[in-house]
C-alpha cells in the first residue's frame, strides 16, 4: 500500500512538473510574440522617416520579411513534402546570419553619428541582399515545386477521368443497338405469322366449306345415286 502511494505521488509530481513547464513555455512564446509585435510596430513607424535612420529601418524590415516569409512557406509545405526538411535546415543557418545582421542594423539605427551610419550602411546592405536572395531562392523553389506537383497530379487525374468517361460511353453504345433491334424483330415477326395463315386461299376456302357441310349433317355420297345404277 505504501509503495502504491509513493508511485501515485511520483506520477502526480511528474505530471505537475510537465504541466508547469508547458505553461511556462507557452507564456515565454506569448511574451516573445508580444515583444516582436511591439518591435515591428515601432520599426514600421520609423520606416516612414526620410533620413538615413529610415533607410536603416527599412533594410531591417526587408530582411525580416524575407526570412519570415520563407519560413512560413517551407513549414506549411514540409508536412506534405519531406524533402523540404533539408531546406528548413539551410534556412535555420541562414537565419543565424540574419539575426546577426539585424543586431548590427539595430546598433546602426541607434548610432548618433550620421556619417558613420552612411559609411556602414552600404556594407551591411550588401550582406542583407545576400541573405534575402538566398531566402527568396528557397521560397521560390518551394513554390515552383508545389506548383509542378499540383500540375502533374491534375494531369493524372484528368487522364483517369477521361478513361472512366470512355468506359461509361462504351456501356451506353453497347446498350443502344440492343434497344433499337428489339422493335425491328417484333415488326419482322408480325408479317411472317400473317403469311403463314393466309398463304393458300384455296385451301382455306376448302376448309370453310367442309366445316359448313359437317354442320348440316348431309352426306352427298349417299343421297345421290351413282351413275352406274
Amino acid at each position: 500500500m505504501a509503495l502504491f502511494f509513493v508511485v501515485c505521488l511520483s506520477l502526480g509530481i511528474l505530471v505537475t512538473v510537465k504541466a508547469v513547464r508547458a505553461v511556462k513555455s507557452g507564456v515565454e512564446r506569448a511574451g516573445v510574440q508580444v515583444r516582436r509585435s511591439v518591435d515591428e510596430a515601432a520599426l514600421r513607424a520609423k520606416a516612414t522617416r526620410p533620413d538615413i535612420v529610415g533607410d536603416v529601418v527599412r533594410t531591417r524590415l526587408e530582411l525580416r520579411r524575407s526570412i519570415d516569409g520563407t519560413r512560413r512557406e517551407l513549414e506549411a509545405r514540409v508536412a506534405t513534402d519531406s524533402s523540404l526538411s533539408e531546406s528548413l535546415s539551410l534556412l535555420d543557418q541562414l537565419h543565424d546570419h540574419a539575426r546577426q545582421l539585424d543586431r548590427e542594423l539595430g546598433l546602426l539605427e541607434a548610432e548618433p553619428d550620421s556619417r558613420r551610419v552612411r559609411v556602414a550602411l552600404p556594407q551591411l546592405r550588401e550582406r542583407v541582399d545576400i541573405v534575402r536572395e538566398s531566402a527568396d531562392s528557397l521560397r521560390h523553389a518551394a513554390q515552383d515545386r508545389a506548383r509542378r506537383f499540383d500540375e502533374e497530379g491534375l494531369a493524372a487525374l484528368r487522364q483517369q477521368i477521361s478513361v472512366e468517361a470512355g468506359a461509361l460511353r462504351s456501356w451506353s453504345d453497347d446498350q443502344e443497338p440492343l434497344a433499337a433491334a428489339e422493335p425491328s424483330k417484333e415488326r419482322e415477326s408480325e408479317p411472317s405469322s400473317g403469311r403463314a395463315m393466309g398463304s393458300d386461299p384455296k385451301r382455306a376456302l376448302g376448309r370453310d366449306q367442309a366445316d359448313r357441310t359437317e354442320g348440316t349433317g348431309l352426306n352427298f355420297s349417299k343421297d345421290w345415286p351413282s351413275q352406274s345404277a
